[in-house]
Protein backbone atom coordinates (compact mmCIF):
# COMPACT_ATOMS: atom_id res chain seq x y z
CA UNK A 1 0.00 0.00 0.00
CA UNK A 2 1.53 3.29 -1.11
CA UNK A 3 1.49 6.42 1.00
CA UNK A 4 3.65 8.53 3.29
CA UNK A 5 6.53 6.53 4.80
CA UNK A 6 5.56 5.23 8.22
CA UNK A 7 1.85 5.75 7.65
CA UNK A 8 -0.16 2.77 8.84
CA UNK A 9 -2.89 1.34 6.56
CA UNK A 10 -6.52 2.10 7.33
CA UNK A 11 -8.10 -0.34 9.81
CA UNK A 12 -10.37 -3.04 8.45
CA UNK A 13 -14.02 -1.92 8.86
CA UNK A 14 -16.23 -3.83 11.27
CA UNK A 15 -18.42 -6.38 9.44
CA UNK A 16 -22.04 -5.40 8.91
CA UNK A 17 -24.83 -7.27 10.68
CA UNK A 18 -28.33 -8.35 9.66
CA UNK A 19 -29.57 -7.17 6.30
CA UNK A 20 -26.65 -4.74 6.20
CA UNK A 21 -24.44 -7.64 5.12
CA UNK A 22 -26.26 -7.79 1.79
CA UNK A 23 -24.73 -5.90 -1.09
CA UNK A 24 -26.80 -3.95 -3.61
CA UNK A 25 -26.43 -6.71 -6.18
CA UNK A 26 -27.59 -9.30 -3.65
CA UNK A 27 -30.64 -7.18 -2.81
CA UNK A 28 -31.59 -7.06 -6.47
CA UNK A 29 -30.86 -10.77 -6.90
CA UNK A 30 -33.14 -11.55 -3.95
CA UNK A 31 -35.87 -9.36 -5.38
CA UNK A 32 -35.37 -10.88 -8.81
CA UNK A 33 -35.66 -14.39 -7.36
CA UNK A 34 -38.92 -13.50 -5.59
CA UNK A 35 -40.29 -11.85 -8.71
CA UNK A 36 -39.19 -14.81 -10.85
CA UNK A 37 -40.93 -17.17 -8.41
CA UNK A 38 -44.14 -15.13 -8.56
CA UNK A 39 -43.94 -14.95 -12.35
CA UNK A 40 -43.26 -18.69 -12.52
CA UNK A 41 -46.26 -19.49 -10.35
CA UNK A 42 -48.44 -17.09 -12.35
CA UNK A 43 -47.14 -18.50 -15.63
CA UNK A 44 -47.75 -22.09 -14.51
CA UNK A 45 -51.23 -21.16 -13.32
CA UNK A 46 -51.88 -19.41 -16.64
CA UNK A 47 -50.67 -22.37 -18.69
CA UNK A 48 -52.75 -24.74 -16.59
CA UNK A 49 -55.82 -22.52 -17.03
CA UNK A 50 -55.26 -22.30 -20.78
CA UNK A 51 -54.89 -26.09 -20.99
CA UNK A 52 -58.04 -26.68 -18.96
CA UNK A 53 -59.91 -24.17 -21.08
CA UNK A 54 -58.66 -25.81 -24.26
CA UNK A 55 -59.72 -29.29 -23.07
CA UNK A 56 -63.12 -27.98 -21.94
CA UNK A 57 -63.61 -26.33 -25.32
CA UNK A 58 -62.67 -29.52 -27.19
CA UNK A 59 -65.07 -31.55 -25.05
CA UNK A 60 -67.96 -29.15 -25.58
CA UNK A 61 -67.37 -28.08 -29.16
CA UNK A 62 -65.82 -31.21 -30.68
CA UNK A 63 -67.52 -33.99 -28.68
CA UNK A 64 -70.59 -33.15 -26.60
CA UNK A 65 -72.28 -30.75 -29.01
CA UNK A 66 -71.71 -33.02 -32.09
CA UNK A 67 -73.01 -35.98 -30.01
CA UNK A 68 -76.12 -33.96 -29.12
CA UNK A 69 -76.61 -33.16 -32.81
CA UNK A 70 -76.17 -36.81 -33.76
CA UNK A 71 -78.64 -37.80 -31.03
CA UNK A 72 -81.07 -35.30 -32.45
CA UNK A 73 -80.54 -36.88 -35.87
CA UNK A 74 -81.26 -40.29 -34.32
CA UNK A 75 -84.45 -38.93 -32.73
CA UNK A 76 -85.58 -37.45 -36.01
CA UNK A 77 -84.84 -40.70 -37.81
CA UNK A 78 -86.74 -42.77 -35.21
CA UNK A 79 -89.70 -40.38 -35.37
CA UNK A 80 -89.66 -40.68 -39.18
CA UNK A 81 -89.51 -44.47 -38.88
CA UNK A 82 -92.48 -44.57 -36.50
CA UNK A 83 -94.56 -42.30 -38.75
CA UNK A 84 -93.66 -44.21 -41.93
CA UNK A 85 -94.40 -47.59 -40.26
CA UNK A 86 -97.84 -46.44 -39.05
CA UNK A 87 -98.58 -44.96 -42.49
CA UNK A 88 -97.55 -48.17 -44.18
CA UNK A 89 -99.84 -50.15 -41.82
CA UNK A 90 -102.82 -47.92 -42.66
CA UNK A 91 -102.29 -47.39 -46.41
CA UNK A 92 -100.15 -50.35 -47.42
CA UNK A 93 -98.31 -48.02 -49.80
CA UNK A 94 -94.83 -48.96 -50.86
CA UNK A 95 -93.60 -45.34 -50.61
CA UNK A 96 -94.26 -45.40 -46.87
CA UNK A 97 -92.18 -48.53 -46.57
CA UNK A 98 -89.36 -46.89 -48.57
CA UNK A 99 -89.51 -43.84 -46.32
CA UNK A 100 -89.16 -46.14 -43.34
CA UNK A 101 -86.09 -47.76 -44.83
CA UNK A 102 -84.53 -44.34 -45.60
CA UNK A 103 -85.14 -43.30 -42.00
CA UNK A 104 -83.46 -46.51 -40.82
CA UNK A 105 -80.44 -45.68 -42.97
CA UNK A 106 -80.31 -42.16 -41.50
CA UNK A 107 -80.48 -43.60 -38.00
CA UNK A 108 -77.66 -45.98 -38.76
CA UNK A 109 -75.51 -43.15 -40.13
CA UNK A 110 -76.18 -40.93 -37.13
CA UNK A 111 -75.61 -43.80 -34.74
CA UNK A 112 -72.27 -44.61 -36.41
CA UNK A 113 -71.17 -40.98 -36.01
CA UNK A 114 -72.25 -41.11 -32.37
CA UNK A 115 -70.21 -44.28 -31.83
CA UNK A 116 -67.09 -42.48 -33.19
CA UNK A 117 -67.52 -39.75 -30.57
CA UNK A 118 -67.88 -42.15 -27.65
CA UNK A 119 -64.09 -42.75 -27.07
CA UNK A 120 -63.58 -38.99 -26.39
CA UNK A 121 -66.80 -38.56 -24.49
CA UNK A 122 -66.69 -37.62 -20.81
CA UNK A 123 -68.54 -40.17 -18.69
CA UNK A 124 -68.00 -42.52 -21.57
CA UNK A 125 -69.44 -45.55 -19.79
CA UNK A 126 -72.67 -43.77 -18.84
CA UNK A 127 -73.15 -42.27 -22.28
CA UNK A 128 -72.16 -45.58 -23.91
CA UNK A 129 -74.76 -47.37 -21.80
CA UNK A 130 -77.35 -44.78 -22.83
CA UNK A 131 -76.49 -45.25 -26.50
CA UNK A 132 -76.68 -49.05 -26.12
CA UNK A 133 -80.02 -48.72 -24.37
CA UNK A 134 -81.30 -46.51 -27.19
CA UNK A 135 -80.09 -49.01 -29.78
CA UNK A 136 -81.73 -51.91 -27.90
CA UNK A 137 -85.03 -50.04 -27.51
CA UNK A 138 -85.06 -49.14 -31.22
CA UNK A 139 -84.21 -52.71 -32.16
CA UNK A 140 -87.00 -54.06 -29.91
CA UNK A 141 -89.50 -51.59 -31.38
CA UNK A 142 -88.62 -52.57 -34.93
CA UNK A 143 -88.74 -56.27 -34.07
CA UNK A 144 -92.01 -56.24 -32.12
CA UNK A 145 -93.86 -53.70 -34.20
CA UNK A 146 -92.44 -52.83 -37.62
CA UNK A 147 -91.48 -56.32 -38.68
CA UNK A 148 -94.88 -57.62 -37.45
CA UNK A 149 -96.75 -54.95 -39.41
CA UNK A 150 -94.84 -55.79 -42.57
CA UNK A 151 -95.58 -59.47 -42.06
CA UNK A 152 -99.37 -58.96 -41.44
CA UNK A 153 -100.04 -56.54 -44.33
CA UNK A 154 -101.03 -59.31 -46.78
CA UNK A 155 -103.51 -60.66 -44.23
CA UNK A 156 -105.08 -57.64 -42.58
CA UNK A 157 -104.43 -55.02 -45.17
CA UNK A 158 -105.20 -51.56 -43.85
CA UNK A 159 -106.23 -52.77 -40.41
CA UNK A 160 -102.69 -53.89 -39.61
CA UNK A 161 -101.75 -50.60 -38.02
CA UNK A 162 -104.67 -50.50 -35.63
CA UNK A 163 -104.18 -54.09 -34.62
CA UNK A 164 -100.59 -53.42 -33.52
CA UNK A 165 -101.11 -49.91 -32.10
CA UNK A 166 -100.76 -51.00 -28.43
CA UNK A 167 -97.40 -52.69 -29.14
CA UNK A 168 -96.21 -49.61 -31.04
CA UNK A 169 -97.18 -47.33 -28.17
CA UNK A 170 -95.46 -49.52 -25.58
CA UNK A 171 -92.24 -50.16 -27.51
CA UNK A 172 -91.83 -46.61 -28.87
CA UNK A 173 -92.37 -45.20 -25.41
CA UNK A 174 -89.28 -47.16 -24.35
CA UNK A 175 -87.44 -45.63 -27.31
CA UNK A 176 -88.52 -42.10 -26.34
CA UNK A 177 -87.50 -42.74 -22.73
CA UNK A 178 -84.04 -44.01 -23.70
CA UNK A 179 -83.65 -41.13 -26.16
CA UNK A 180 -84.72 -38.58 -23.54
CA UNK A 181 -82.33 -39.97 -20.95
CA UNK A 182 -79.48 -39.83 -23.47
CA UNK A 183 -80.32 -36.26 -24.43
CA UNK A 184 -80.56 -35.27 -20.78
CA UNK A 185 -77.08 -36.68 -20.13
CA UNK A 186 -75.68 -34.88 -23.16
CA UNK A 187 -77.35 -31.62 -22.12
CA UNK A 188 -75.92 -32.05 -18.66
CA UNK A 189 -72.45 -32.63 -20.09
CA UNK A 190 -72.88 -29.58 -22.31
CA UNK A 191 -73.86 -27.49 -19.31
CA UNK A 192 -70.95 -28.78 -17.21
CA UNK A 193 -68.52 -28.29 -20.10
CA UNK A 194 -69.75 -24.76 -20.70
CA UNK A 195 -69.35 -24.03 -17.00
CA UNK A 196 -65.80 -25.42 -16.99
CA UNK A 197 -65.05 -23.40 -20.12
CA UNK A 198 -66.29 -20.21 -18.51
CA UNK A 199 -64.39 -21.04 -15.35
CA UNK A 200 -61.25 -21.69 -17.39
CA UNK A 201 -61.52 -18.32 -19.09
CA UNK A 202 -62.04 -16.63 -15.74
CA UNK A 203 -59.08 -18.50 -14.27
CA UNK A 204 -56.92 -17.49 -17.23
CA UNK A 205 -57.92 -13.86 -16.76
CA UNK A 206 -57.07 -14.13 -13.08
CA UNK A 207 -53.71 -15.72 -13.94
CA UNK A 208 -52.93 -12.96 -16.45
CA UNK A 209 -53.94 -10.43 -13.83
CA UNK A 210 -51.54 -12.19 -11.44
CA UNK A 211 -48.72 -11.82 -13.97
CA UNK A 212 -49.48 -8.13 -14.34
CA UNK A 213 -49.70 -7.80 -10.56
CA UNK A 214 -46.37 -9.62 -10.20
CA UNK A 215 -44.77 -7.20 -12.65
CA UNK A 216 -46.25 -4.24 -10.78
CA UNK A 217 -45.07 -5.67 -7.47
CA UNK A 218 -41.63 -6.25 -9.03
CA UNK A 219 -41.46 -2.61 -10.13
CA UNK A 220 -42.62 -1.43 -6.71
CA UNK A 221 -40.17 -3.79 -5.00
CA UNK A 222 -37.31 -2.62 -7.19
CA UNK A 223 -38.20 1.01 -6.44
CA UNK A 224 -38.40 0.32 -2.70
CA UNK A 225 -35.13 -1.60 -2.71
CA UNK A 226 -33.47 1.16 -4.74
CA UNK A 227 -34.72 3.68 -2.21
CA UNK A 228 -33.92 1.52 0.81
CA UNK A 229 -30.51 0.24 -0.31
CA UNK A 230 -29.17 3.07 -2.50
CA UNK A 231 -30.98 6.41 -2.44
CA UNK A 232 -31.67 6.78 1.29
CA UNK A 233 -28.23 5.49 2.39
CA UNK A 234 -26.59 7.78 -0.19
CA UNK A 235 -28.64 10.71 1.11
CA UNK A 236 -27.58 9.86 4.69
CA UNK A 237 -23.93 9.51 3.69
CA UNK A 238 -24.09 12.73 1.65
CA UNK A 239 -25.55 14.63 4.60
CA UNK A 240 -22.88 13.28 6.94
CA UNK A 241 -20.07 14.10 4.49
CA UNK A 242 -21.56 17.58 3.99
CA UNK A 243 -21.52 18.12 7.75
CA UNK A 244 -17.85 17.14 7.86
CA UNK A 245 -17.08 19.35 4.84
CA UNK A 246 -18.71 22.30 6.60
CA UNK A 247 -16.27 21.99 9.49
CA UNK A 248 -17.82 19.44 11.87
CA UNK A 249 -14.79 17.14 11.74
CA UNK A 250 -15.94 15.26 14.85
CA UNK A 251 -19.14 14.14 13.08
CA UNK A 252 -19.16 10.34 12.81
CA UNK A 253 -20.11 8.81 9.48
CA UNK A 254 -22.27 5.71 9.79
CA UNK A 255 -24.47 3.95 7.23
CA UNK A 256 -26.09 0.63 8.15
CA UNK A 257 -26.70 -0.77 4.66
CA UNK A 258 -25.99 -1.81 1.99
CA UNK A 259 -22.67 -3.51 2.59
CA UNK A 260 -20.82 -1.35 0.02
CA UNK A 261 -21.93 1.95 1.54
CA UNK A 262 -21.42 0.66 5.08
CA UNK A 263 -17.84 -0.26 4.13
CA UNK A 264 -17.38 3.06 2.31
CA UNK A 265 -18.63 5.06 5.31
CA UNK A 266 -16.27 3.09 7.55
CA UNK A 267 -13.31 3.84 5.26
CA UNK A 268 -14.27 7.52 5.03
CA UNK A 269 -14.60 7.59 8.82
CA UNK A 270 -11.11 6.09 9.16
CA UNK A 271 -9.75 8.64 6.69
CA UNK A 272 -11.49 11.39 8.66
CA UNK A 273 -9.78 10.25 11.85
CA UNK A 274 -6.45 10.11 10.03
CA UNK A 275 -6.97 13.54 8.44
CA UNK A 276 -7.87 15.00 11.85
CA UNK A 277 -4.75 13.43 13.37
CA UNK A 278 -2.58 14.65 10.46
CA UNK A 279 -4.22 18.07 10.60
CA UNK A 280 -3.49 18.37 14.31
CA UNK A 281 0.06 17.16 13.73
CA UNK A 282 0.54 19.66 10.89
CA UNK A 283 -1.06 22.39 12.97
CA UNK A 284 1.34 21.64 15.82
CA UNK A 285 4.25 21.55 13.38
CA UNK A 286 3.07 24.82 11.82
CA UNK A 287 2.83 26.47 15.23
CA UNK A 288 6.30 25.23 16.01
CA UNK A 289 7.49 26.44 12.61
CA UNK A 290 5.96 29.87 13.21
CA UNK A 291 7.70 29.99 16.56
CA UNK A 292 10.96 29.04 14.89
CA UNK A 293 10.36 31.61 12.14
CA UNK A 294 9.72 34.26 14.75
CA UNK A 295 12.88 33.24 16.55
CA UNK A 296 14.75 33.18 13.22
CA UNK A 297 13.53 36.69 12.35
CA UNK A 298 14.64 37.88 15.75
CA UNK A 299 17.98 36.12 15.31
CA UNK A 300 18.39 37.57 11.81
CA UNK A 301 17.60 40.99 13.13
CA UNK A 302 20.22 40.57 15.82
CA UNK A 303 22.61 39.18 13.22
CA UNK A 304 22.04 42.18 10.95
CA UNK A 305 22.65 44.48 13.85
CA UNK A 306 25.74 42.51 14.78
CA UNK A 307 26.96 42.55 11.17
CA UNK A 308 26.49 46.31 10.95
CA UNK A 309 28.20 46.89 14.25
CA UNK A 310 30.92 44.37 13.46
CA UNK A 311 31.57 45.84 10.04
CA UNK A 312 31.66 49.35 11.44
CA UNK A 313 33.82 48.39 14.40
CA UNK A 314 36.13 46.28 12.21
CA UNK A 315 36.48 48.72 9.34
CA UNK A 316 37.21 51.72 11.53
CA UNK A 317 40.41 50.24 13.03
CA UNK A 318 41.40 48.96 9.59
CA UNK A 319 41.01 52.43 8.13
CA UNK A 320 43.13 53.82 10.95
CA UNK A 321 45.80 51.15 10.43
CA UNK A 322 45.95 51.86 6.70
CA UNK A 323 45.80 55.64 7.19
CA UNK A 324 48.45 55.86 9.91
CA UNK A 325 50.66 53.39 8.12
CA UNK A 326 50.53 55.54 5.00
CA UNK A 327 51.20 58.65 7.12
CA UNK A 328 54.16 56.88 8.68
CA UNK A 329 55.56 56.18 5.21
CA UNK A 330 55.01 59.77 4.07
CA UNK A 331 56.60 61.37 7.18
CA UNK A 332 59.49 58.98 7.76
CA UNK A 333 59.87 57.57 4.29
CA UNK A 334 63.31 59.05 3.81
CA UNK A 335 64.48 57.35 7.03
CA UNK A 336 63.15 53.86 6.04
CA UNK A 337 64.96 51.32 3.97
CA UNK A 338 63.33 49.31 1.20
CA UNK A 339 62.37 46.38 3.46
CA UNK A 340 60.58 48.70 5.89
CA UNK A 341 58.70 50.30 3.00
CA UNK A 342 57.78 46.81 1.80
CA UNK A 343 56.42 45.93 5.23
CA UNK A 344 54.35 49.12 5.26
CA UNK A 345 52.97 48.25 1.80
CA UNK A 346 52.04 44.76 3.06
CA UNK A 347 50.19 46.26 6.03
CA UNK A 348 48.25 48.73 3.87
CA UNK A 349 47.35 46.04 1.34
CA UNK A 350 46.21 43.66 4.11
CA UNK A 351 44.01 46.32 5.65
CA UNK A 352 42.41 47.13 2.29
CA UNK A 353 41.83 43.45 1.49
CA UNK A 354 40.30 42.97 4.92
CA UNK A 355 37.92 45.87 4.23
CA UNK A 356 36.99 44.38 0.85
CA UNK A 357 36.43 40.94 2.42
CA UNK A 358 34.16 42.41 5.10
CA UNK A 359 32.09 44.24 2.48
CA UNK A 360 31.76 41.09 0.36
CA UNK A 361 30.71 39.04 3.40
CA UNK A 362 28.07 41.63 4.25
CA UNK A 363 26.74 41.52 0.66
CA UNK A 364 26.67 37.71 0.80
CA UNK A 365 24.77 37.62 4.08
CA UNK A 366 22.19 40.19 2.95
CA UNK A 367 20.99 38.24 -0.12
CA UNK A 368 17.35 37.31 0.46
CA UNK A 369 17.16 39.05 3.84
CA UNK A 370 17.39 42.78 3.30
CA UNK A 371 16.08 44.79 0.38
CA UNK A 372 15.26 41.63 -1.57
CA UNK A 373 11.84 42.61 -2.95
CA UNK A 374 11.35 41.23 -6.47
CA UNK A 375 9.42 42.90 -9.27
CA UNK A 376 9.10 42.61 -13.03
CA UNK A 377 12.16 44.29 -14.50
CA UNK A 378 13.86 44.58 -17.87
CA UNK A 379 17.06 42.51 -17.54
CA UNK A 380 18.88 45.01 -19.74
CA UNK A 381 18.70 47.68 -17.01
CA UNK A 382 20.80 45.88 -14.36
CA UNK A 383 23.23 44.80 -17.12
CA UNK A 384 23.81 48.40 -18.19
CA UNK A 385 24.28 49.46 -14.55
CA UNK A 386 26.81 46.66 -14.04
CA UNK A 387 28.70 47.69 -17.20
CA UNK A 388 28.79 51.33 -15.96
CA UNK A 389 30.29 50.11 -12.68
CA UNK A 390 32.87 48.09 -14.68
CA UNK A 391 33.64 50.90 -17.14
CA UNK A 392 37.23 51.40 -15.92
CA UNK A 393 38.44 47.74 -16.06
CA UNK A 394 36.58 47.25 -19.35
CA UNK A 395 38.29 50.26 -20.86
CA UNK A 396 41.73 49.37 -19.47
CA UNK A 397 41.53 45.80 -20.76
CA UNK A 398 40.06 46.75 -24.14
CA UNK A 399 37.17 44.34 -23.53
CA UNK A 400 34.12 44.12 -25.80
CA UNK A 401 30.81 43.28 -24.10
CA UNK A 402 27.74 42.42 -26.26
CA UNK A 403 24.32 41.01 -25.45
CA UNK A 404 21.15 39.68 -27.00
CA UNK A 405 17.94 41.63 -26.59
CA UNK A 406 17.24 40.82 -22.97
CA UNK A 407 13.69 40.05 -21.74
CA UNK A 408 11.82 41.08 -18.63
CA UNK A 409 12.34 38.91 -15.57
CA UNK A 410 10.96 38.72 -12.07
CA UNK A 411 13.80 39.74 -9.82
CA UNK A 412 15.56 42.26 -7.58
CA UNK A 413 17.37 45.07 -9.42
CA UNK A 414 20.25 45.48 -6.96
CA UNK A 415 21.01 41.76 -6.77
CA UNK A 416 20.81 41.36 -10.56
CA UNK A 417 23.34 44.20 -10.89
CA UNK A 418 25.64 42.29 -8.52
CA UNK A 419 25.09 39.11 -10.56
CA UNK A 420 25.97 40.69 -13.94
CA UNK A 421 28.83 42.71 -12.42
CA UNK A 422 30.49 39.65 -10.86
CA UNK A 423 30.15 37.47 -13.99
CA UNK A 424 31.27 40.15 -16.47
CA UNK A 425 33.98 41.30 -14.04
CA UNK A 426 35.35 37.75 -13.81
CA UNK A 427 35.31 37.45 -17.61
CA UNK A 428 37.36 40.64 -17.86
CA UNK A 429 39.67 39.72 -14.97
CA UNK A 430 40.47 36.15 -16.03
CA UNK A 431 41.35 37.09 -19.60
CA UNK A 432 43.85 35.56 -21.94
CA UNK A 433 46.45 37.41 -24.02
CA UNK A 434 43.71 38.46 -26.47
CA UNK A 435 41.42 41.38 -25.67
CA UNK A 436 38.39 40.08 -23.71
CA UNK A 437 35.19 39.40 -25.65
CA UNK A 438 32.11 38.84 -23.50
CA UNK A 439 28.60 38.02 -24.76
CA UNK A 440 25.41 37.87 -22.67
CA UNK A 441 22.91 35.53 -24.35
CA UNK A 442 19.40 34.40 -23.47
CA UNK A 443 16.86 31.79 -24.58
CA UNK A 444 13.44 30.58 -23.40
CA UNK A 445 13.37 27.38 -21.31
CA UNK A 446 9.80 26.55 -20.32
CA UNK A 447 8.65 29.04 -17.70
CA UNK A 448 12.22 30.31 -17.13
CA UNK A 449 14.73 32.40 -19.06
CA UNK A 450 18.14 30.78 -19.47
CA UNK A 451 20.94 33.40 -19.55
CA UNK A 452 24.55 32.79 -20.54
CA UNK A 453 27.80 34.72 -20.10
CA UNK A 454 30.42 33.49 -22.59
CA UNK A 455 34.02 34.79 -22.76
CA UNK A 456 37.33 33.97 -24.49
CA UNK A 457 39.37 33.93 -21.30
CA UNK A 458 41.61 31.37 -19.70
CA UNK A 459 38.75 28.91 -19.02
CA UNK A 460 38.15 26.52 -16.13
CA UNK A 461 39.12 22.90 -15.91
CA UNK A 462 36.09 20.58 -15.70
CA UNK A 463 37.20 19.14 -12.35
CA UNK A 464 36.76 22.58 -10.77
CA UNK A 465 33.27 23.39 -12.16
CA UNK A 466 31.51 22.55 -8.86
CA UNK A 467 34.19 23.85 -6.50
CA UNK A 468 34.22 27.40 -7.87
CA UNK A 469 30.74 28.16 -6.41
CA UNK A 470 31.92 27.46 -2.84
CA UNK A 471 32.75 30.47 -0.68
CA UNK A 472 36.43 31.41 -0.32
CA UNK A 473 37.41 28.91 -3.04
CA UNK A 474 40.15 30.32 -5.29
CA UNK A 475 41.81 28.62 -8.25
CA UNK A 476 44.60 31.23 -8.52
CA UNK A 477 46.82 33.00 -6.06
CA UNK A 478 46.22 36.58 -4.95
CA UNK A 479 49.45 37.65 -6.59
CA UNK A 480 48.03 36.58 -10.00
CA UNK A 481 44.40 37.68 -9.68
CA UNK A 482 42.94 39.90 -6.97
CA UNK A 483 39.72 39.02 -5.18
CA UNK A 484 38.19 37.50 -2.06
CA UNK A 485 36.81 34.20 -3.48
CA UNK A 486 33.22 35.17 -2.69
CA UNK A 487 32.01 36.46 -6.07
CA UNK A 488 30.73 33.23 -7.64
CA UNK A 489 29.29 32.01 -4.30
CA UNK A 490 27.38 35.31 -4.18
CA UNK A 491 26.17 34.74 -7.78
CA UNK A 492 24.89 31.26 -6.85
CA UNK A 493 23.07 32.56 -3.80
CA UNK A 494 21.42 35.36 -5.82
CA UNK A 495 20.27 32.96 -8.59
CA UNK A 496 18.92 30.40 -6.11
CA UNK A 497 17.12 33.16 -4.21
CA UNK A 498 15.32 33.96 -7.47
CA UNK A 499 14.29 30.31 -7.91
CA UNK A 500 16.86 29.44 -10.60
CA UNK A 501 20.13 27.57 -10.85
CA UNK A 502 23.61 28.39 -12.15
CA UNK A 503 26.28 26.19 -13.69
CA UNK A 504 29.40 26.47 -15.81
CA UNK A 505 30.22 24.90 -19.17
CA UNK A 506 33.86 24.68 -20.29
CA UNK A 507 34.18 25.14 -24.03
CA UNK A 508 36.03 22.74 -26.31
CA UNK A 509 39.85 22.87 -26.27
CA UNK A 510 39.98 24.49 -29.71
CA UNK A 511 37.70 27.27 -28.41
CA UNK A 512 39.14 28.65 -25.18
CA UNK A 513 36.96 30.46 -22.69
CA UNK A 514 34.18 29.83 -20.19
CA UNK A 515 30.41 29.94 -20.41
CA UNK A 516 28.32 30.48 -17.29
CA UNK A 517 24.59 29.66 -17.56
CA UNK A 518 21.81 30.53 -15.13
CA UNK A 519 18.01 30.68 -15.11
CA UNK A 520 15.65 33.39 -13.90
CA UNK A 521 11.83 33.42 -13.68
CA UNK A 522 9.86 35.02 -16.50
CA UNK A 523 8.39 38.46 -15.87
CA UNK A 524 4.62 39.01 -15.99
CA UNK A 525 4.72 40.74 -19.40
CA UNK A 526 6.37 37.62 -20.90
CA UNK A 527 3.74 35.11 -19.68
Amino acid sequence: MSGRPGMRPLPTPAPATGFGRLRVGQWFMLTGAIVALLLGISAAFTVSSIEETRVARIVVVDVVDPAALRTLDVANALTAQEGSARTYGRTNEATALQDYRNAVASESKAMAALDELLPRMPERERIGAGVARLKAAGQAWRHDYVEKVVAEIPTYKTETSSRNAPVNAERFTEVRRALGDLQDDLNRLHTEGSRRLDQGWRTMYVALGGVVLALILAAIGAALILRYTVLRPLAELSGQVRAVAQGDFEHTLKVEHPSELAELSSHVNSMRHRIIAEWRRVEAAQNKLEEQATELRRSNGELEQFAYVASHDLQEPLRKVASFTQMLEQRYGDQLDDRAKQYIAFAVDGAKRMQLLINDLLDFSRVGRMGGERTTIDAGLPLRSALNNLATPIEESGATVTSDELPTVHGNRTQLIQLFQNLVGNAVKFRSEEPPRVHIGVRRDGDMWEFSCADNGIGIESKYTDRIFLIFQRLHGRDAYAGTGIGLALCKKIVEYHGGRIWVESDAPEKPGTTFRWTLPIGETDE
